[in-house]
């Protein structure tokens, strides 16, 4: 029983570096962007927006005010 808990506590280090390892995959192709102010203030206000979308989206969904 001692060896299934050792192997249970595993798995939140190995979801927490799968989940980092995506989002530095995901901004990785991004980072040339932000050299340039205009684009930078583009890349900005799309991940605003998106944030907002998704906020407004779950809020209506769950129906909250």
């Amino acid at each position: 029983m001692e060896n299934f808990w050792n192997t249970v506590s595993k798995y939140p280090v190995f979801v927490a570096g799968t989940i980092l390892g995506v989002f530095l995959n995901a901004v990785k192709p991004l980072a040339p962007l932000l050299r340039n102010p205009v684009t930078a203030i583009a890349l900005g206000g799309v991940a605003v927006g998106g944030f907002a979308f998704i906020a407004f989206t779950l809020r209506a969904m769950l129906g909250l005010q």
